[in-house]
């Protein structure tokens, strides 16, 4: 269902809700109409309240958004591209997993379908960039970009965004992987040190979030609308977004990761199980707001100083600038300076105050607003090595 036809939130009168969609709808299609295209304002559209609204309007702008030319398509794959080919098998088993995936009551011939196209996509990027290695999880995120733009445009999305902000997690090794999960717990202890203390003792690890980061959220999220929604955020933004909406997720979930036991099998099986019911869009906002208040470029200093030059999050600079009109990251802070004129500025953005580091969290977002030195990540993430043997995806 098109979020312009979803019943207006509490307290919006139907009219008022639709007239505002509306609105917001003529705006993206004059930026698309724009000569040259006014990407930023895209931007603006895809991380604002309701993103992109439709799988219409994602089918024009995602491509803007990837610097993806649509008048230069890969080609169709021909029959060889299975042959002897050695990730056929692993891609061809996930992808026979993948039910769940597709909208429910969809006749079994379409579905079928899909998959046969899935599988091609997948191999089609692979096959023309041997330094990618398919990771299990990634046709979460392919068979996304599928269902809303088709299997020539995805092919075509799924390649930009495997060779820049999924890069990481399709090196010969996890090390990178693990290198970005270990940002989390950094945001957490500047946001609140309370329940980063407390995880900690539980030694609980990031694991929980690694189906999360590396799928995009596509995995564990049964409505397809909030994935795509998830999806114009992520893709109107630094490749390291996700980590901090993982972060927001924690941090929404205090009370309850602090009325567990303080044991690692209570905390992870709590965490691990991701609600359906989140509030998306608050998250989306304050996943923003902490982008800006602790950057990247701080949490990738403190959270592993030899691996940061390696980084899809370090070299995103030369996508950024390759592409266009296209600023992300000052989107985000414009957002954030206009939020913080008219809110209080004694108000928390996540949790009440309960340290001194949330007297210093306050006045530094207060600095960010005023263009002073970003915030500097107090402390960096602890090192592990997980078992990545274990049965992540069920």
């Amino acid at each position: 269902m098109s979020l312009l036809r979803r019943p207006p939130p509490d307290g919006t009168a139907p009219h008022e809700y639709n007239s505002k969609k509306k609105r917001k709808v003529a705006e993206i299609y004059q930026a698309l109409n724009s000569d040259p295209i006014d990407v930023a304002a895209l931007r603006r559209m895809a991380i604002s309240e309701g993103g992109l609204l439709t799988d219409e309007i994602r089918c024009k702008v995602w491509p803007k958004l990837l610097n993806v030319k649509t008048d230069d398509l890969p080609p169709a794959p021909g029959k060889e591209l299975r042959e002897d080919n050695e990730d056929y098998q692993q891609v061809l088993l996930d992808v026979r997993r993948s039910l769940r995936r597709f909208p429910p009551g969809m006749p079994d011939e379409q579905r079928e379908g899909l998959q046969e196209e899935l599988i091609d996509i997948i191999l089609q990027v692979l096959q023309r960039n041997p330094q990618l290695h398919y990771y299990q999880g990634y046709h979460d995120i392919v068979v996304t970009f599928l269902l809303v733009v088709g299997e020539r445009l995805a092919t075509a999305l799924v390649e930009k965004l495997s060779t820049h902000h999924l890069r990481d997690f399709m090196d010969p090794t996890m090390d990178n992987t693990k290198h970005i999960l270990n940002y989390l717990m950094p945001i957490i202890d500047q946001v609140n040190p309370e329940l980063h203390d407390f995880m900690q003792s539980a030694e609980v690890g990031t694991i929980f979030a690694l189906s999360w980061l590396i799928t995009w959220f596509g995995h564990v999220l049964a409505d397809f609308r909030h994935v795509v929604r998830l999806y114009d955020f992520f893709l109107a933004c630094h490749p390291l977004m996700p980590i901090y909406f993982a972060a927001v997720i924690v941090l929404y979930r205090e009370q309850e990761v602090l009325d567990c036991e303080c044991d690692m099998a209570s905390v992870h099986h709590l965490l691990s199980q991701i609600p359906q019911d989140l509030p998306y869009e608050t998250l989306i906002s304050r996943a923003g707001d902490l982008f800006v208040q602790f950057p990247p470029s701080e949490l990738a200093r403190k959270a592993a100083q030899q691996r940061v030059e390696r980084t899809a999050a370090s070299t995103f600079k030369d996508f950024e600038l390759a592409s266009a009109q296209q600023r992300p990251d000052a989107v985000l802070r414009q957002r954030f300076r206009d939020r913080l004129r008219v809110e209080e500025r004694t108000k928390s953005f996540l949790t009440k105050p309960r340290t001194n580091r949330f007297v210093k969290l306050a006045v530094m977002g207060l600095t960010v607003a005023l263009g002073a030195a970003a915030l500097a990540v107090v402390k960096s993430a602890l090192e592990w090595a997980p078992k990545f043997e274990l049965q992540i995806f069920p």
